[in-house]
């Protein structure tokens, strides 16, 4: 049984539009709520005992939402990534990104590898952005790299193991979750680092993500220490 708090927690923020409208406000303005509460939640985890914090911010689906929503997350990223970068690399912050990177902007590809770069010395918390992200499109784009090299002769196909898969993937330098929080009451797991969670604990809460505060969190984190985890053994 563990009895130490998770290392690594992901988090499903969902709920921004709902909160939003619960308030008779547009959702963007759930959204920018949303994005003020992740900077309180990255400051909590050195106290909470977190190192690795990673949060899904727009999966591969979320394009299928309306052409204003889609373009005013676009520049909530884009402001995001300037107004928090010198306090991200002033707080040890390390921020990565995940996802498939094609489909968005220039300008905000630029900030991303550029927010990467200022940041890549920090070790305090690892900040892990999904952007443009979904599970299965991870696992697809890995097989691809993954067969190439075997196509190449650079792996040997006989030696294929589910050890070889994860280190094509996007998290392939971080650790998998050891806790997955989903908010807003909904209870699946939305395409969400299938690979890397499959021995994850969640936590489906029903607190909507502008409402998710550092108590909130730390509650959640004292609770997955004493939860046990078997990893397929009985223990005795």
């Amino acid at each position: 049984m563990t009895r130490r708090g998770p290392q690594h927690v992901a988090i499903i923020m969902d709920g921004n539009g709902r909160w939003a409208q619960a308030r008779g406000k547009p959702r963007l303005y759930g959204h920018h709520a949303g994005a003020r509460r992740v900077k309180e939640i990255v400051r909590a985890c050195p106290d909470i005992g977190v190192k690795y914090l990673t949060i899904f911010a727009f999966s591969t689906e979320n394009w299928r939402r309306t052409q204003s929503e889609v373009a005013g997350l676009m520049s909530l990223f884009r402001r995001y990534i300037q107004r928090e970068a010198r306090d991200l690399l002033a707080e040890g912050v390390r921020v990565r990104f995940i996802g498939d990177r094609l489909r968005l902007d220039d300008k905000l590809q630029r900030l991303m590898d550029e927010l990467e770069l200022l940041t890549s010395r920090n070790d305090r918390v690892h900040l892990t952005i999904a952007l443009n992200y979904g599970g299965r499109d991870e696992v697809a784009r890995a097989t691809k790299r993954l067969a190439q090299d075997v196509k190449s002769g650079v792996l040997d196909p006989a030696k294929v193991d589910e050890e070889t898969l994860p280190r094509y993937l996007d998290t392939c330098v971080l650790p998998d979750p050891d806790l997955v929080v989903r908010t807003s009451g909904e209870a699946r797991i939305s395409n969400f680092l299938l690979w890397q969670s499959a021995y994850a604990e969640y936590e489906f809460i029903d607190t909507l993500w502008p409402d998710f505060d550092r108590d909130i969190f730390a509650r959640i984190v004292r609770s997955y220490a004493g939860r046990e985890r078997r990893f397929g053994a009985v223990l005795t």
